[in-house]
């Protein structure tokens, strides 16, 4: 594919994606509110009218006809108003919209795909002319109120794609708007006419209705030769649609000139004034009217003064400041793995043997400077990829809303810290996981009907809560649910009888139990529905979660709802990290986590009722774990006074870990293990990674969250 192509789709994909989700947010806000305003029927007909034009250029036709039969059903309401329509209607308007945004968002789907786009429409086409017969009690009639998909003068998407372009004018067009726009594109730019229905498009979004020629620039392919042999024309009813269409001409892309003309041709007084240019020099002016005699300017605009032997100056074109810019997130990657690979080498620089013992004051303030450096493109380059958990929030709007209606549910979803930050790719990753967890609280979680809910003391209403908050180097999103819990003995029972038990039961702790939900095939759902029940839903959470290297956790109080929490890496690429020695191996251990390290004696320890090591530190007393005996080291350290204690702080608990020796903080650069290694479910035994030193040599990077849940048996 053209690499201009391939950006022009990317571009139009962002902007299509982005506008669907902001029409869902909308309609949910609206249908809580049980009414469109003014304000939100303009906003959906602005969205489609965008999303009708850039498909239209692409020749995306099935989006295009969708998207043009939803702007005329919103014209009319927009023409009408919405108080036109009574609740019956309002209610199936938007059953209609939200089923429009689904199946706008399948067909969108099918482009990133680069799948077959659907042929058969009709169906849903009539569906939406349907409600607006129905609601403009005119029947076909209606259809002809509202506009055609290239203005007055354009016919409808899809209309005569064959029809031959109109013949070009020997001057200017015919046409009574006394202002003209005359518009030349950048040589060899492409697709002319398109760029042209563009442009049109823009200005219908500033409420303006401009003439144009030629005028089937949207159906036609050939009113391109002729647009770039004679420009393409826009006229206007005032001086100040000129002056505005001017600025909207000045922001457009691929835009090499452009002239005011005033139309002699125009019935007003004015119409016979001189031509109004404002090209730059060299731009191919158009033919003057044929014995039009230059008369004392009356009328506005004002004629921009003449330079010497009659020709006109240019206008000077400002450039427009950008602010945005869109990246292909494979650049990104890109950059993220170089900065990796610096690190890493600056790294073997500084800490080479060939260097130990020499006095280098020099080499060494460099290379601090060096670590700056690098430390702050790092930075840079991280947050280049955060983008804030709202998108993936707002979805959960939409399917809570779907929910309610088929399981007759009524049901509050509660967002919390939507502005949370993690890397792009992790958010991509924990779209699916909390769609599922949101499904099953809406399906088992809250109760069938609100009198089970009031003969159990709750409010009516169930509630959702969707949360999301920043812990050092993770981002914890939580779902939970005031509904009816989950029985730890049933769910043992049934793990019973599908003979998925690895142990007594009556060595199963809570925790332990309740983590067989995410056992492949495991589901204690009575019945398969539509949205559960199959046992997939949770085994594909933790599969989604583990594999960008966070954890899954649910507890839950009979009668009183469930909590399921997700902890989430803010990004996976770079940590500082302490590197520390276990019986001659070598392990990492991220900073975040380190509140303290010392020296202890095995008079300091203490034993809880249960038999575990505690020690005393800061006034409080604190769980032991021995590495070397947790990982069957050996040549570790066996007492506490040949070792040293480093303080951790975990998520959920906080702890002392017993390694050899503390060797130094580094950057480290997260490597991913093997695949065939997940087979061991080395993750629950608190190993996540693993990273390349200075010195060429492997480091294990563990995972505190595990450690503890390891060493005291919960796995």
């Amino acid at each position: 594919m053209d690499s201009s192509v391939e950006s022009l789709l990317d571009a139009y994909l962002f902007e299509t994606n982005s506008l669907l989700m902001d029409l869902d947010e909308l309609l949910i806000n609206a249908e809580k509110n049980e009414s469109l305003s003014q304000d939100d029927v303009n906003e959906i007909f602005r969205s489609m009218h965008t999303i009708k034009g850039s498909s239209a250029m692409l020749e995306f036709t099935s989006i295009t006809e969708i998207a043009h039969h939803i702007e005329d059903l919103f014209f009319y309401i927009r023409e009408n108003g919405i108080d036109s329509l009574d609740e019956n209607h309002k209610k199936a308007l938007f059953n209609l919209m939200f089923k429009s945004t689904d199946k706008l968002r399948e067909e969108v789907q099918k482009v990133e795909n680069s799948e077959p786009l659907d042929t058969n429409i009709e169906p849903f086409v009539a569906e939406i002319n349907g409600l607006l017969n129905e609601i403009s009690g005119k029947g076909a009639a209606a259809d002809k109120q509202a506009p055609a998909a290239g203005g007055a003068a354009a016919p409808a998407a899809g209309s005569a794609g064959s029809a031959p372009a109109e013949a070009a004018p020997t001057s200017l067009p015919e046409t009574d708007m006394p202002y003209l726009l005359h518009v030349y594109f950048t040589e060899g730019c492409g697709m002319e006419n398109l760029r042209a229905f563009m442009l049109v498009n823009t200005l219908h979004e500033m409420d303006m209705k401009p003439f144009f020629y030629p005028s089937d620039i949207e159906t036609n392919p050939e009113t391109a030769n002729d647009i770039i042999e004679n420009g393409f024309y826009l006229g206007f009813p005032t001086e100040k649609d000129l002056e505005l269409a001017s600025k909207a001409v000045d922001q457009a892309q691929n835009i090499s000139s452009y002239e005011m003309i005033q139309n002699p041709a125009s019935k007003q007084e004015e119409s016979n004034a001189d031509l109004l240019v404002s090209a730059p020099e060299g731009a191919p002016a158009p033919a003057p009217a044929a014995a039009a005699e230059p008369k004392k300017e009356t009328a506005a605009p004002k004629p921009k003064p003449k330079a010497a032997g009659g020709k006109s100056p240019a206008a000077p074109h400002h450039a427009i400041k950008q602010d945005l810019i869109s990246v292909n997130l494979s650049k990104l990657d890109a950059l993220m793995n170089l900065v990796g690979e610096i690190v890493i080498t600056e790294s073997m620089v500084t800490s080479s043997p060939d260097l130990k013992g020499l006095k280098l004051d020099n080499f060494m303030k460099s290379a601090r400077q060096l670590r700056k450096l690098h430390s702050d493109l790092q930075d840079i380059s991280m947050s280049l990829r955060m983008v804030s958990v709202s998108g993936v929030f707002q979805k959960m709007n939409r399917i809570v809303r779907d929910m309610k209606q088929h399981l007759n549910k009524d049901v509050r979803l509660t967002i919390i810290g939507e502005n949370t930050e993690v890397d792009k790719t992790i958010v991509d990753n924990i779209s699916d996981p909390i769609m599922h967890i949101v499904r099953n609280s809406m399906d088992h979680g809250i109760e069938k009907t609100a009198e089970e809910r009031i003969a159990a003391g709750k409010d009516p209403q169930g509630e959702l809560i969707l949360s999301a908050t920043h812990t050092g180097s993770e981002v914890i999103i939580s779902i939970s649910d005031d509904g009816k819990g989950m029985d730890p003995q049933a769910i043992l029972e049934k793990a019973a009888r599908q003979g998925i038990l690895t142990k007594p039961e009556e060595e199963y702790t809570q925790k332990e139990i309740l983590s067989l939900l995410m056992t492949p095939g495991f589901s204690t759902a009575p019945e398969i529905t539509e949205y559960s029940g199959r046992g997939v839903g949770l085994d594909v959470v933790k599969r989604n979660v583990e594999a960008i290297g966070g954890t899954v956790t649910i507890t839950s109080e009979l009668g009183k709802g469930s909590t399921t929490t997700l902890k989430i890496p803010l990004t996976m690429a770079i940590v500082d990290g302490m590197e520390v020695s276990i019986g001659g191996y070598l392990y990492t251990i991220p900073l975040a986590h380190i509140k303290q390290s010392f020296k202890a004696s095995e008079n300091d320890i203490i034993l809880d009722p249960s038999g575990h090591e505690m020690i005393r530190c800061m006034d409080d007393f604190y769980p032991v774990i021995r590495a070397g005996e947790l990982y069957n080291i050996p040549d570790s350290c066996t007492t506490i006074d040949e070792g040293i204690l480093i303080w951790i702080e975990s998520t959920d608990h906080s702890f002392c870990l017993l390694v050899d020796s503390l060797l130094g903080e580094h950057q480290i650069v997260v490597k991913p293990l093997p695949s065939y290694l997940q087979q061991f479910h080395i993750k629950d035994y608190g190993i996540t990674g693993c990273t390349i030193l200075g010195d060429g040599n492997i480091s294990i990077i563990l995972d505190m969250n595990n450690i503890y849940s390891a060493s005291h048996g919960y796995y």
